[in-house]
């Protein structure tokens, strides 16, 4: 029985995604620690870029039609 259990893979994946999630939330927090703002700033400006440019042509084609 105890030899079983310890060939027994069944869980190993989930660990696995958990780890590499954990890994990369951990890179992702260093990032914004790193960069003091500096990348939250930036990506509020690009998201704000691709608003505008979306209003913008929803209002060229509102006056087209």
């Amino acid at each position: 029985m105890i030899d079983r259990f310890i060939k027994d893979e069944s869980g190993q994946g989930i660990t696995e995604y958990g780890a590499i999630l954990a890994f990369v939330a951990i890179l992702v927090a260093l990032v914004f620690a790193i960069t003091q703002g500096a990348l939250a700033a930036a990506i509020s400006r690009a998201f704000s870029s691709v608003v505008q440019k979306l209003n913008d042509l929803s209002a060229a084609a509102a006056s087209s039609s």
